[in-house]
């Protein structure tokens, strides 16, 4: 281990460090200066972001650390940017709704942290340990998460199924990842890479070890058939944490399909292109058929997150870095547009109860006009609506599965966008065309009015002007 070494893995030894210092600085905070827990992790996120900015890589340029197990690339230095800025946005909502529970505890920012450190330990991920190191942190402090309202009989019931089947996929996972080393001799994707590109190992093994650790992609990505964790997490979590889940998680889930799949499994192209293909469509299908079929909003949004995924998968499927840089626009814009949807579900929740039915949003318009019509532009941008975001995320996987020749699929897609408006609009209707049940004002601290303005801003600006955000992506796969 050199000085060299540590620089380039400064960003995650910082957050780290700076996780135990917020866990252990809760413990003399008193709930009335609760705040300054908050506030620590807010600036653990703005310096771990300057560190990572100081020496981000050029395009093309990769360095490995701890012998070969971490790397330093620009794809990985852009993702944890963006897993910085849009976890700051989750703790700033998130503040809001934990304070009208009585839930504004310090181990919301602790977990969350060590969230983050999983994140970007999968991210920079060069080495299959160094993946299910990253992915088990993450996991086990997501667990923790759902499970963080004790008084929740929904949210404990969430917190099992999603740990039972979360084990049951890692260990999927990881007998995948034993049966790739058993045929390649190696752990470490570049070797493994090589070696398939040689023609080196067992057919057999390689064909069962892929099947495993597709799997657990999948999973981890909520793809049908192994999504049946997402909508119950959903509705069973407190919205903070649903929040979080439906954000950052995304990015990770991208970095570990595009590690093992390109990094490592390149030389299977073919065997795992069929198989996200299937898990693409049907994604596709019956997230957005049975969305329409929600009356909560958490659900809704579940099965939503689940069509998206699908939607990302075209353009991993790809194989091409053009498909590649693709999916990453597309997770990031999904995130951005999804932490935005939860944040209004939260700014019109009361300390008596989530306002998670659909008619909770009756007449919001007329509550707040403001607020509705930044609800609209995200759930506009959600059902790929021109001039939005989500518009050119969807156009840039589609284009990429077309391009790969997977036509039939890229119509699949555009059938399934026009289906998945209907349940986005149905929400702007009741916004805008009911009578509010609801005559009460609708209140929140100027720091969450001001970042959800920004963010639902940023849908339409990110959409106008995503030249920009789209070359950032493609410089990443250079």
């Amino acid at each position: 281990m050199t000085i060299t070494e540590l620089q380039l893995a400064l960003p995650e030894i910082f957050v780290l460090t700076m996780a135990c210092v917020v866990l252990l600085a809760d413990l003399f905070i008193s709930q009335e200066r609760r705040g300054l827990t908050h506030l620590l992790a807010l600036l653990t996120l703005v310096f771990a972001a300057i560190l990572t900015l100081r020496v981000m890589l050029p395009p093309g340029e990769v360095l490995y650390a701890f012998s070969d197990t971490f790397v330093r690339d620009r794809f990985g230095d852009v993702l944890k940017v963006f897993a910085y800025i849009i976890l700051a946005g989750v703790f700033v909502y998130a503040k809001h709704y934990l304070r009208q529970f009585n839930l504004f505890k310090g181990e919301f920012y602790t977990l969350s942290l060590f969230a983050l450190l999983g994140v970007m330990v999968m991210i920079s991920a060069s080495n299959m340990i160094t993946v299910y190191l990253g992915l088990e942190l993450l996991a086990l402090s997501t667990y923790a998460l759902v499970a963080f309202d004790r008084d929740s009989r929904f949210g404990s019931e969430a917190a099992m199924k999603y740990f039972i089947l979360g084990s049951l996929a890692s260990g999927l996972l990881l007998y995948g990842m034993s049966l790739i080393y058993g045929a390649t001799g190696s752990l470490n994707l570049a070797e493994v890479s090589a070696a398939l590109g040689g023609g080196a190992g067992d057919s057999m093994l390689l064909t069962f070890g892929l099947v495993f650790v597709v799997i657990g992609i999948a999973f981890k990505l909520g793809a049908v058939p192994f999504h049946m964790w997402v909508p119950d997490v959903y509705h069973g979590a407190p919205l903070a944490i649903a929040l979080f889940i439906s954000s950052v998680p995304k990015l990770a889930g991208l970095a570990l399909a595009i590690r093992l799949l390109d990094n490592g499994l390149i030389g299977l192209h073919s065997d795992w292109q069929g198989m996200l293909v299937v898990l693409a469509a049907l994604s596709l299908v019956l997230g957005n058929v049975v969305a329409i079929a929600q009356t909560n909003i958490k659900r809704m949004l579940a099965y939503s997150t689940i069509s998206h995924m699908g939607f990302m998968m075209l353009g991993i499927l790809a194989g091409t870095p053009e498909g590649y840089a693709a999916a990453m626009f597309y997770a990031i814009a999904y995130a951005i547009m999804s932490a935005g949807a939860f944040a209004v579900i939260i700014l019109i929740s009361n300390g008596d109860r989530e306002a998670d039915q659909l008619e909770d949003f009756k007449g919001l318009a007329k509550r707040n006009p403001w607020h509705a019509f930044l609800m609209m532009m995200i759930l506009f941008s959600l059902a790929g609506i021109p001039v939005f975001l989500g518009f050119f995320a969807k156009w840039q996987v589609i284009a990429a599965a077309i391009g790969a020749g997977f036509t039939g699929l890229a119509v699949l897609a555009v059938v399934m966008a026009v289906i998945g408006a209907f349940y986005y609009l149905r929400v702007v209707k009741l916004m805008y065309f009911d009578e509010p049940e609801d005559e009460s004002a609708i209140t929140a601290p100027v720091d969450f009015r001001a970042v959800l303005t920004i963010n639902g801003v940023a849908v339409l600006a990110l959409g106008i002007f995503s030249g920009g955000l789209i070359t950032l992506c493609v410089s990443a796969f250079v």
